[in-house]
């Protein structure tokens, strides 16, 4: 059944997620944790908790599971971005701020992109299954491209979701089972789902996109100087 509105995520806990209004807005909360989280200026001196011990289940197996990342694994500062493919603001720091931020440090080698999904609500969560069936070398094309034209698949009204995603995984060179595969895919989701419960707990992350950058917590669609200084700071230059 094509999913034909934006649902709740059943599976968050007890947060809530902001409608319409927050989309007008062009800001994503969470809640009720963002009404509970810390002013954003101390949140961003402080640095995350260690991760967790590994959880007691046997890990999940397969290539979708794998971290999805952007740029050498020897660069010097890693950057983990926390988003959501139905977010304004990623899209915003995806298309207007990220082509910058790959030609003067990813492509330079000086910073690396760790990619995790935290998704808003139901469609972000369906289009970041897909995104993981993709080979890696396509992933960060494939969010991008949906970045670009998020008003075209994600907002319009009466919209055939499975349907609009598909024709972007498509273009990406992903066949109709797999994608099938994909969308139907549980145990991936609970995984996505599993994982952004544990940053909302460690990190008190409440809002997309969220960066973390030498252990330091930034809410916000980061503008480009800004972001530049947080990761020169990191690198020590």
């Amino acid at each position: 059944m094509p999913i034909n509105r934006r649902t709740i995520l059943p599976v968050v806990g007890a947060a809530a997620i902001v409608g319409a209004a927050g989309y007008a807005g062009r800001r994503l909360w969470r809640a009720p944790l963002a009404a509970q989280a810390q002013n954003p200026a101390q949140a961003s001196t402080q640095a995350p908790p260690p991760a967790p011990a590994a959880p007691a289940q046997p890990t999940p197996s397969g290539p979708q599971y794998t971290a999805r990342t952007l740029g050498a694994d020897s660069a010097p500062v890693k950057v983990h971005e926390y988003f959501s493919l139905t977010c304004t603001h990623c899209a915003h720091f995806a298309t207007a701020i990220m082509p910058r931020v790959k030609q003067a440090f990813v492509d330079t080698g000086k910073v690396q992109f760790i990619y995790h999904d935290f998704p808003l609500d139901q469609v972000a969560l369906k289009a970041a299954q897909v995104a993981r069936y993709l080979p890696g070398a396509e992933y960060y094309p494939f969010i991008e491209a949906l970045f670009a034209s998020q008003d075209d698949w994600a907002f319009q009204p009466g919209e055939d979701y499975h349907a609009s995603i598909f024709k972007y995984a498509a273009l990406a060179g992903m066949d109709r089972g797999t994608y099938e595969t994909a969308w139907n895919d549980s145990a991936l989701a609970q995984f996505i789902v599993t994982a952004q419960k544990q940053a909302e707990t460690l990190y008190k992350i409440d809002a997309t996109p969220t960066f973390i950058i030498d252990g330091k917590v930034f809410p916000g669609a980061l503008e480009y100087d800004d972001f530049a200084a947080k990761v020169t700071a990191a690198a020590g230059d």
